[in-house]
């Protein structure tokens, strides 16, 4: 109809250039843009603005307003397809949380983030967890413990308001915080099963003294905090419990040491510059969840599984997901052996050697990931085998599967191409690698402020 009405008005304009006949020329492309009902209307007004904007004639031709539309496409039709395909996925996404405005594609933060009543309901987090961690619900049906004092004078009797007087308590416990505070441990933070760590809503460092061990527990989840500077600490008396204390010997450390337990969850931390590892499990643990975290400046970032003769480990199962692995990283994100190991969804920005390595033949499922590679020509390898032939690791199954290679990164696969093992390595759908910028914008501890979504 807009075809038309512009076809006639050329017509009367070849007869006279009157402003009165221009002005009813625009009067029908506007009518015959308002009475359209399958999307011409805005293709019309498009139209009439390109009218009104020329001054230099008043004689412009169909021809012309059609050439000058054609400025405005794009050269790729295909990638606008693709891109309001994603954004109605998205959408769709959102729509289910009935959150629309805060949905953000990361299942974990969508699942509780949204809720401006989040400090009401700070136990909700414990029903979001995703992977083979999915199952922890650190202290859910328990009290709340608020900790008020950052000091850490006696290991063996600490004082009500401590962290260590929290987290050695033999009840379930959701352990949260009265303010901003720094607190150094004397010794190992010696955690007993049940207990959730949450730091949101006030900024919380662990750091320049000992730091975090879950040892033969279960049940714990750790949310929020800033872990770093961790020492070695040990040949001390340290209480794990109410009932027991006991001789420590020198501790590595770590800031997370996860020895002999189950069921644990690591989320929205931020870790960097320990003596050892930032995560290390090791000793039979599994059913474990790092996620969301923020890694950076450190060397051997992450250790899952004690020693290649240390058959136990083969029951691990770890998944690694929405992590940023950041500036100043060298090796070790994670360094896997015997067991089985989901690696999903990762930002990975820096590192200096390799980024996923392993021996005593662990299936590693890497799916979803952008890698980014180093300058570094020699480092551009995401994997490493260590210290195996390779006539030993063909068999191991490793796969890469929808990862986003960037600067030259490549992933040398291995194994089967499609077995049982990388099913029982998957523990959750992984999304596109075009969203890991997204999913993994909040990594990290977050700036959760009472009476607004977090």
């Amino acid at each position: 109809m807009a075809m038309a009405s512009l076809m006639g008005s050329k017509k009367w304009l070849s007869f006279s250039f009157s402003f009165l006949l221009l002005l009813l020329l625009l009067v029908g492309v506007y009518a015959a843009g308002v009475q359209s009902n399958d999307g011409s209307d805005t293709r019309t007004l498009e139209k009439e603005q390109l009218l009104s904007s020329e001054n230099s004639t008043m004689a412009v031709s169909l021809e012309d307003v059609e050439e000058k539309l054609s400025k405005h496409a794009v050269d790729d039709p295909e990638e606008v397809v693709a891109m309001v395909a994603e954004s109605i996925r998205n959408s769709t996404e959102r729509r289910k949380l009935g959150y629309f405005s805060c949905g953000t594609g990361n299942p974990i933060d969508d699942c509780w983030r949204c809720d401006p009543n989040w400090q009401k309901n700070r136990k909700r987090l414990a029903d979001c967890g995703i992977g083979f961690g999915r199952n922890a619900i650190g202290g859910r049906d328990g009290r709340y413990y608020v900790v008020t004092d950052n000091r850490d004078d006696d290991p063996v009797n600490p004082r009500p308001g401590t962290i260590r007087h929290a987290v050695i308590q033999e009840e379930p416990l959701w352990i949260v915080f009265s303010r901003d505070m720094v607190i150094q441990l004397k010794q190992e933070l010696i955690m007993n099963s049940f207990k959730t760590i949450d730091a949101r809503g006030y900024n919380v460092h662990i750091a320049n003294g000992a730091c975090l061990t879950i040892q033969f527990v279960t049940n714990i989840i750790i949310h929020g905090l800033h872990i770093h500077d961790c020492k070695p600490t040990g040949n001390a008396m340290v209480r794990s419990s109410t009932t027991h204390f006991g001789w420590r010997t020198m501790a590595d450390g770590d800031a997370i040491s996860i020895f002999g337990s189950s069921h644990v969850w690591v989320d929205h931390n931020s870790l960097s510059h320990c003596a050892d590892g930032l995560v290390d499990a090791v000793m039979g643990s599994t059913a474990i969840t790092i996620s969301n975290n923020h890694f950076a400046h450190h060397n051997e970032v992450m250790l899952l599984g004690h020693s290649d003769s240390y058959t136990k480990d083969k029951q691990m199962q770890v998944t690694i997901a929405y992590n940023h692995f950041g500036e100043g990283l060298i090796q070790r994100m994670p360094r896997c052996r015997h067991g089985y190991f989901h690696v999903v969804n990762n930002d990975y920005t820096h590192w200096e050697m390799y980024a996923i390595g392993g021996s005593a033949n662990p299936t590693i499922n890497s799916q979803g990931n952008r890698y980014l590679a180093p300058t570094n020509r020699f480092a551009k390898e995401v994997t490493k085998r260590v210290d195996t032939a390779a006539g030993q690791w063909k068999g191991w199954n490793w796969r890469s599967s929808g990862d986003l290679m960037l600067n030259g990164a490549y992933f040398t696969p291995s194994g089967a191409g499609a077995s049982a093992s990388y099913a029982r390595a998957s523990s959750l759908g992984a999304k596109s690698s075009s969203m890991v910028g997204a999913i993994t914008s909040s990594a990290g501890p977050l700036a959760c402020r009472r009476s607004r979504t977090c």
